[in-house]
């Protein structure tokens, strides 16, 4: 604004004092830049919500990631805690299985016996059978007797062998029964612990299943973390970008105004020397004509024929290079428009050898750096007759100039080079008619523009 009230000054000044405007131009140029400064500033402001908008979107991403990893570390106690659990399950299977291969030893022992008490059971019941029945048999025991005395024994031995008889069918029941229970028993374990470990088995795939679920939410979260960093760094590249251009048009300003200032100077003291040039010419004619008068009617012609002092020419401003010049030496390899699928967003100049990359016109160095995608580059800012551009030069061996530092039309920034994305050498040039920005927007052919 105070740039804005000096231009209407001056210009006012300029209009009371019936000189030519000749400074105007240069003061535009100003404060055209100056509204160009602003979009910058806008663009900066932009820049900045964004980068904050992403910056609470990673501040969420990572938070969830906590949640998620707080589940995880869960499942992995609880799966961890599951394999305990199988593996005693499987040790005790592992017992019982030994159990019941000892068991098997007792049962085929047992089954032993009782196929001996089967035989020796079935041999007496024989026996029995053949002599005529057991209750013929016992009283042919008992009336084969000599006297009392072998009665008595008789009978004694009588109750031994049934005494004998029932406790070996007691046995033989026990044993048949003692073989049931045991059987049934380790039965029922085994089938309890094989139950207890489908269990354990079906709920450690359900965590395996979980966990698989947390991992690849874990690697979705991780990605989307990764895509916001690099988001967040073109933002961060793109602020660095805007602040240079904010340096860079705030130095373009500076210089216009330095220009209009000198041109202004030099205006006023071409009028002055033009004015004291014409008063002395008067100044002489007049003297001359003094001198050489030698009557009234020679003073009157004289003075009739003296001329009115010229009105000075106003001087020419001087402007900065109008145009550009092509950046280097070579052949136009490839132009502005679609290629492999992408914009390319200028030409290619491309030759070998030491090939010096020049300014393709004034201005002040926007950025340079190694990028990437675009090598060693240089950004330089311009403003031509009150327009601004930017010109990027990229894929350069090296650079020469620094950020911030002005440049004039020629000025040597590097030397063609095959650095970044790159294939072979070439000098990779764009021209963007108001700032540069990551999509290219501003991109013109640099073709309608070099000379």
């Amino acid at each position: 604004m105070k740039r804005k009230i000096l231009a209407t000054a001056l210009t006012l000044t300029l209009g009371l004092s019936g000189l030519t405007t000749a400074a105007l131009p240069q003061t535009t140029e100003a404060a055209n830049l100056d509204d160009q400064l602003n979009n910058v500033k806008e663009k900066q402001s932009s820049n900045q919500e964004e980068l904050e908008q992403k910056e609470s979107e990673l501040a969420d991403v990572k938070a969830e990631q906590e949640d998620v990893r707080a589940e995880i570390e869960q499942l992995n106690k609880e799966v961890a805690e599951t394999d305990e659990k199988i593996s005693v399950k499987e040790k005790e299977i592992k017992d019982t299985n030994a159990e019941i291969d000892q068991l098997k030893e007792e049962i085929s022992a047992l089954e032993d016996r009782i196929a001996e008490r089967d035989k020796l059971l079935k041999d007496r019941i024989r026996s029995m059978q053949q002599n005529g029945g057991g209750t013929v048999d016992y009283m042919e025991v008992l009336l084969g007797a000599t006297d009392f005395g072998d009665l008595v024994e008789r009978v004694l031995a009588l109750n031994t062998i049934a005494d004998q008889d029932k406790k070996i069918l007691e046995e033989h029941k026990a044993d048949k029964q003692a073989v049931e229970e045991k059987k049934a028993q380790v039965e029922d374990k085994l089938a309890s612990l094989e139950e207890n470990k489908a269990e354990l088995e079906d709920l450690k795939k359900e965590l395996d299943s979980k966990k698989a679920q947390k991992d690849k939410l874990m690697k979705s979260l991780e990605e989307e973390e990764g895509d916001l960093h690099n988001h967040m760094m073109d933002l961060n590249e793109t602020a660095e970008l805007l602040a240079a251009q904010e340096k860079a048009v705030k130095q373009e300003i500076k210089r216009a105004e330095e220009a209009a200032r000198k041109a202004e100077e030099e205006r006023k003291a071409a009028a002055k020397a033009a004015k004291e040039k014409a008063e002395a010419e008067a100044q002489a004619k007049k003297e001359a004509a003094a001198s050489s008068s030698k009557s009234s009617s020679s003073n009157s012609s004289s003075s009739s024929n003296s001329a009115p002092a010229p009105t000075p020419e106003p001087a020419t401003a001087p402007s900065s290079n109008a145009t550009f010049i092509k950046p280097a030496a070579g052949p136009i390899t490839s132009g502005l428009g679609r290629r492999w699928g992408t914009f390319h967003a200028g030409i290619d100049i491309a030759q070998g050898g030491q090939n010096p990359v020049s300014a393709a016109a004034d201005g002040t160095v926007l950025r340079s750096y190694h990028s990437d995608s675009y090598g060693n580059v240089v950004f330089l800012t311009h403003s031509i007759n009150g327009q601004m551009y930017t010109t990027v030069y990229a894929h350069m061996q090296n650079r020469a100039v620094s950020t911030g530092q002005s440049v004039s039309q020629g000025t040597y920034l590097g030397t063609m080079g095959n650095t970044g994305h790159s294939t072979g050498q070439h000098l990779h040039f764009e021209i963007h008619k108001g700032s540069w920005n990551s999509s290219k927007s501003n991109a013109v052919d640099p073709m309608n523009y070099i000379r």
